[in-house]
């Protein structure tokens, strides 16, 4: 049965994934999004009703609780929410701000408007929390859990547009640079359309609901080096690789933590250099609490979108994508 649902977080490109894919099943989708929405604000009201045509848009600011319920659930009733709202940068102060307290605010607001289910994209990552992005967003994830609301907790593993930073630079001759040999980490990618269809389906599969979702795309799980063989071949060219010792991210950290002690703007330099080293060391695969492994077979798999065809279209032409605070190359 069709239902009403509203949409945090709609203009990314994960969130207009999803947002697509309610719509599709006829669900009546309500997007509360910033009058200045996007990457650095880029996007103004009648760019975000050109993205999400069929939905009904709602301004006001997420983290202003009461333009949450003032501007967004309006004092009407809905079925559902539907959450894609991330912190861009995962700094300390911006994660704790978005990735909790606008979702707690959010739930809060769910509950007065009748809501019954309340489906959230968090991340695979928060299964080994080293970072604060990762404490946030599990501390919201515990306040869903016990809210008494209807729940499904989806947690992707690599997006294909994460995975996209280098392919310019490889088409211009360059190498394709991996930490460490560039077997130090592997990942299911998934596409945005596959895991916008994952999380409308949240809404009425049963066998998801009150649970804590892993999920990565189709196929085996992909190291950085056969990622950068991949492109290589896709363009019939020789794979040549670049190697960056983990070490030089420590250095970067510690030179930046002891700076950001007498710097905050130092200090929020040195979490983001955390995040690049958790990212090149770290597996975004299920985690086996008993061995302290990350387990491939383990990590379920949905669509049809494989990284291959990702960056095919990307080296066509027929693809563009705009990383912003995903760029890392």
């Amino acid at each position: 049965m069709p239902q009403r649902v509203f949409v945090l977080g709609a203009t990314g490109t994960i969130g207009q994934a999803a947002v697509r894919a309610l719509l599709q099943r006829r669900h009546e989708v309500v997007c509360f999004v910033r009058p200045r929405a996007g990457v650095r604000g880029s996007l103004a009201a009648q760019d975000s009703a050109r993205l999400l045509p069929g939905a009904t848009l709602r301004f006001g600011e997420v983290c202003d609780r009461a333009s949450l319920v003032r501007d967004g659930f309006g004092g009407e009733c809905f079925d559902a929410v539907v959450s894609c709202l991330a912190s861009r940068t995962g700094a300390p102060r911006e994660a704790w701000a978005i990735d909790y307290q606008a979702h707690l605010q959010a739930l809060a607001a769910a509950k007065d408007a009748g809501v019954r289910h309340f489906v959230l994209l968090s991340a695979l990552c928060v299964q080994k929390p080293l970072l604060a992005f990762q404490h946030a967003k599990l501390a919201f994830e515990t306040a869903l859990i016990e809210s008494g609301l209807g729940y499904s907790i989806v947690r992707p593993t690599a997006f294909f547009k994460s995975l996209s930073g280098q392919v310019d630079r490889v088409r211009r001759g360059k190498p394709f640079l991996v930490f460490g040999d560039g077997t130090l980490t592997a990942c299911k990618p998934i596409s945005d359309t596959d895991l916008g269809d994952f999380l409308a389906d949240c809404l009425y599969d049963t066998t998801r609901h009150n649970r804590v979702l892993p999920i990565g795309g189709p196929g085996e799980a992909l190291t950085p080096r056969q990622q950068g063989e991949m492109l290589f071949g896709l363009l019939g060219q020789p794979a040549r690789f670049r190697q960056v010792p983990v070490a030089l991210l420590d250095a970067i950290i510690a030179v930046l933590g002891a700076g950001g002690r007498l710097m905050p703007a130092l200090a929020a330099k040195a979490e983001l250099a955390r995040i690049g080293r958790y990212y090149a060391t770290e597996s975004m695969l299920v985690l086996n609490p008993g061995t302290g492994r990350y387990d491939a077979d383990a990590t379920p798999s949905t669509g049809q979108h494989t990284l291959s065809d990702h960056y095919a279209a990307l080296l066509s032409g027929r693809l563009s994508v705009e990383r912003g605070d995903h760029a890392v190359f």
